[in-house]
């Protein structure tokens, strides 16, 4: 899977979805956090949030169902490298809702604010979503990128 680059100073407007909060969770949030992506995604995706989780103001953004309180979906950056975005994910009841794309420009526009120019999308799996949510472009020759294969 390539990497892809987004330029952060043409961004479109960030959005949000009808009936979900998005925004960054605190420290007290975290293990419920972690634990509910290791249930939905992976082991090496709960793994590879913890940075965001750890540092104070968190680089992870959250949605959660405002009806229930349910976390719903988590976009996060400057985990496996600074600058990068990504592991972004949505449970599987919520897709199609436009939380994947909330997430996804909440982060954008942070990293932007934080004062990135550039961000990249290590290793993207539906490259056609990030082409229309954020115009990013593909970085030829960058797959397998920087992750290494994964220790056994």
């Amino acid at each position: 899977m390539p990497d892809l680059l987004v330029r952060l100073y043409k961004l479109p407007e960030k959005n949000c979805c009808e009936g979900f909060t998005v925004r960054r969770p605190l420290a007290y949030e975290s293990v419920v956090i972690r634990n509910w992506i290791e249930a939905n995604f992976s082991t090496g995706w709960a793994a590879e949030v913890l940075p965001a989780l750890s540092r104070t103001p968190s680089t992870m953004i959250i949605a959660l169902e405002k009806s229930t309180g349910k976390l719903a979906g988590f976009c996060v950056w400057d985990c496996t490298a600074l600058g990068f975005l990504g592991p972004v994910g949505v449970a599987e009841q919520y897709r199609g809702t436009g939380i994947g794309k909330a997430v996804t420009m909440a982060v954008l526009h942070s990293m932007r604010e934080q004062g990135y120019g550039y961000g990249i999308i290590g290793a993207a799996g539906p490259v056609d979503f990030f082409q229309s949510v954020c115009k990013a472009t593909v970085i030829q020759e960058s797959s397998p990128g920087i992750y290494p294969e994964p220790i056994s």
